[in-house]
């Protein structure tokens, strides 16, 4: 499975329940990479989404606590396991299966994923939500870093990390 994600350089995520800043670039690389693809969010991060809705052309699940929530265009799961156990049965590829957010849905997943698209944004940001630091993670190894970019004054690159 894949993990996509914007950080700041502090790793952070997220703060009071919005990405802490909106990247042109970052935007298009997200929709190239998991268009006609399987998303999996968090329920939050869902209602954070254009019009609280799920994204086109791609297969959207969905995990809540909530037994009785149900989303069109969507699949509600409840766990983790009942995802996997999903991906199985529908014969889903791993490499097919882009992790989206939140926070602890990016914890609860990453031991199932192997490739991580970060949008690295060099600038720190108020943040309330953060992501785990692969450049101090010694299970990780980044393996790609575009030139650096600048939208008006956010310097940024994009890194491919893979699990060693």
């Amino acid at each position: 499975m894949n993990i996509i994600v914007s950080v700041d350089k502090k790793w952070g995520i997220g703060n009071k329940g919005k990405l802490l800043v909106s990247i042109p670039r970052d935007k298009k690389l997200f929709r190239e990479e998991t268009m006609g693809k399987v998303i999996i969010m968090g329920h939050n991060t869902l209602l954070s989404l254009p019009g609280s809705q799920p994204l086109p052309e791609r297969k959207n699940i969905v995990l809540s606590n909530d037994k009785n929530l149900k989303i069109k265009g969507a699949t509600v799961l409840n766990s983790v396991d009942s995802c996997i156990e999903y991906l199985k049965e529908n014969n889903i590829n791993d490499g097919d299966v882009f992790i989206i957010g939140g926070e602890s849905i990016y914890r609860d997943f990453l031991p199932y994923c192997n490739i991580a698209h970060v949008t690295y944004i060099d600038y720190e940001y108020e943040a309330d939500r953060y992501f785990l630091n692969l450049d101090a993670d010694n299970e990780w190894i980044m393996v790609l870093e575009t030139e650096e970019e600048t939208y008006f004054d956010i310097p940024y690159t994009f890194r491919l990390y893979k699990r060693k």
